[in-house]
């Protein structure tokens, strides 16, 4: 009996060591392999894409790879930190967090570092706050329309707050100029009231007023009437689009199906207006033809279907909007630069995420990545809501089991 025993304890915990061992990791692996493979393919592109302009810019060929290369590294730990913190820590510090983006877009006007015509960032152009700042307003906006659900349908605690927040973030941003960051703030702003709960007569009064807003703000600046101008020649006649349009389609045609190959692009050299940035899409489809170009947006829309799922099997209305809102604002910057380029949208400066240069973007995706990875690693748990243990559909049934309020009815675990 005695021997019996002592075989079978080891046994026992030998199994449950392998067990252990043999224990899937928790999160959406498919997400994260996606994201691994836009950095890969990012770092591959903006090699290629800066080598001549950093060369000519700052007499280093490789100067402005290193510093991808430096934020990179930053932006993985605080997306591996950030997939390990509980996304509801979020709830307690939304607001300093805000109050420390606000305080950056105020201290970037006061610094008055003209860049580009524009006044946006610190430290000779590394620290871009605008950047910053639609991260910040997903995750405070996502906040603070769960906090105020249940008085979402009533205007002067819903949408007029909203309107509020946004306009300080916005206007803000509208002052350095940056129309683009600007119009995402916005858009990423109505697209969370509405998957929020937001009645349709408040949300189809936002668009009135949204409308009207840009109209005037096109009206009284410089830069919005030229863009506007510049687009709707284009749509007219091809020839007369903007410069960088013109030679990103120019880009586009000299890759043909297949590219000239990786490094190849003749277009990056003889002119394309900031090839490592704004333009890198048209490096990419120059070098690696509409194959390549395609491949990458299957890539952008992988993270839309993984980001969505995630929203979906979230636990709780806090990460389904969350989710949702990190998900599409990707997918939006994403798909405002390439149709920029392709003279789809009047022209704005929005960066490629993971591919383009700049540390403040990178950075802000990373942790917009991490952030999902930590809501996908909670899937299937619960979390007490107003009293009550309850899990919530995410993105769509938020909006489709919408028949008589602003909020989604719930699932009772």
């Amino acid at each position: 009996m005695g021997v019996g025993t002592f075989v079978s304890q080891p046994a026992r915990k030998s199994t449950s060591a392998t067990t252990r061992r043999a224990a899937p990791i928790r999160g959406d692996m498919l997400l994260l392999v996606v994201a691994i493979v836009l950095m890969i393919f990012g770092l591959l592109m903006l090699y290629s894409a800066s080598s001549d302009f950093s060369k000519r810019i700052y007499d280093n060929a490789s100067y402005m790879f290193n510093k991808q290369l430096l934020w990179l590294g930053i932006g993985t730990a605080i997306a591996f930190l950030l997939a390990r913190t509980d996304y509801h820590l979020w709830q307690r510090i939304a607001v300093p967090v805000m109050v420390l983006t606000v305080g950056l877009l105020i201290a970037v006007l006061v610094n008055n570092q003209v860049r580009f015509g524009a006044v946006r960032t610190f430290f000779g152009g590394s620290v871009q706050p605008s950047e910053l700042a639609k991260l910040v307003t997903v995750l405070y906006l996502s906040v603070w329309l769960y906090a105020k659900r249940e008085q979402l349908h009533n205007v002067q605690l819903g949408l007029i707050p909203l309107a509020a927040i946004l306009g300080v973030i916005g206007g803000l941003i509208y002052i350095q100029p940056d129309l683009s960051a600007t119009a995402t703030i916005f858009v990423l702003g109505g697209l969370l009231f509405f998957l929020a709960g937001g009645e349709l007569r408040q949300i189809v009064l936002f668009l009135i007023v949204a409308i009207i807003a840009g109209w005037i703000v096109v009206q009284f600046s410089s830069t919005g009437r030229d863009r506007l101008a510049s687009y709707v020649a284009g749509l007219k006649n091809p020839l007369h689009s903007d410069y960088q349009v013109r030679r990103s389609m120019e880009a586009l045609v000299r890759g043909g199906w297949f590219g000239l190959g990786l490094g190849n692009s003749i277009t990056k050299v003889t002119g394309l207006p900031v090839p490592p940035t704004d333009s890198i899409f048209a490096v990419v489809a120059e070098e690696l033809g509409l194959l390549g170009a395609m491949s990458l947006i299957a890539m952008y829309g992988l993270i839309l279907w993984r980001g969505l799922r995630i929203s979906a099997q979230a636990p709780d209305s806090l990460g389904a909007v969350m989710a949702a809102g990190l998900t599409f604002w990707i997918v939006i910057e994403a798909s405002i630069n390439m149709a920029v380029m392709v003279g789809l949208l009047p022209f704005a400066g929005n960066a490629l995420p993971f591919v383009s240069y700049g540390g403040s973007n990178l950075i802000a995706t990373l942790a917009a990545v991490g952030i999902l990875f930590n809501i996908s690693r909670q899937a299937g748990t619960h979390v007490p809501e107003t009293g009550e243990r309850r899990t919530y559909s995410a993105t769509a049934d938020l909006r489709r089991r919408d028949r008589r309020r602003g909020l989604p009815r719930t699932r009772r675990s």
